[in-house]
């Protein structure tokens, strides 16, 4: 059974163990330090973070509830690598989930609210990760723009969903940014979003955010397609469980 080693950080203070110990887990994952088929201990995890096992079994459960990990009994957990079919779904959740959150946030906007300013804090903090050509930090921004559009949305419960689903994505391959893809172009995606969203445009907000979700999904399921090797094919995985 592998030690997680020194990517796990270990809890300082009493802030809702259990949640510290999915954001401590969730970071492991991240940077490669937990890694997808290799088996863990609950009991070696909580003495790396410094916790008693029943905040982490807590945090396991959760992360299993998502489908980032699964437990084997009397053994320990693994990480679960997300397949074609089950990282379609992910996506088509996504889609059903932060669409009509992009118009709520918009309709915040129409109906006067004040503009929050970390929206336009982490636009611009996207635009400079993409200047500078910071894969990690862009991707930082990135989740954290999207974040607080479900916040304006008044969705805290839908933010957890799909910060969890963005993790099970990440393990595919941590972003879609390669190739034909570059980070200019990913901020180009956000900049209508954003610009809909502050401007009140409540369709043109969906519609945005239906764009770049679907931009995102097709290249995350087409490499996890050539990388399981399967006879899964993208038009008909793609048009069974997302159009």
């Amino acid at each position: 059974m592998d030690t997680p080693g020194p990517g796990l950080k270990r809890i300082e203070n009493n802030r809702s163990l259990t949640q510290r110990a999915v954001e401590s887990v969730r970071e492991a994952i991240h940077n490669g330090t937990l890694q997808p088929g290799e088996l863990y201990s609950v009991y070696k995890i909580a003495e790396d973070l410094g916790v008693s096992r029943s905040p982490v079994r807590e945090a396991m459960l959760r992360l299993e509830e998502t489908g980032l990990v699964r437990f084997e009994r009397n053994k320990g957990f693994r990480v679960v690598f997300p397949g074609p079919q089950e990282l379609a779904e992910m996506i088509a959740v996504r889609i059903a989930l932060e669409v009509p959150a992009a118009r709520r946030a918009a309709a915040r906007y129409s109906a006067g609210a004040e503009v929050d300013v970390r929206l336009h804090q982490e636009w611009r903090a996207m635009k400079a990760a993409a200047e500078l050509d910071d894969e990690r930090l862009f991707i930082h921004h990135d989740q954290r723009l999207h974040g607080i559009i479900l916040e304006l949305a008044g969705s805290a419960y839908v933010h957890r969903i799909v910060e969890n689903l963005r993790d099970a994505t990440r393990l595919v391959g941590a972003s879609t940014i390669r190739g034909s893809r570059n980070l200019q172009r990913v901020y180009a995606e956000h900049t209508p979003i954003v610009e809909a969203i502050l401007a009140g445009n409540v369709e043109d907000a969906g519609e945005a955010m239906d764009f770049h979700l679907r931009e995102t999904g097709r290249i995350l399921l087409q490499d996890a397609i050539e990388r399981d090797g399967s006879m899964f094919d993208l038009a008909t995985l793609w048009a069974r469980l997302i159009d």
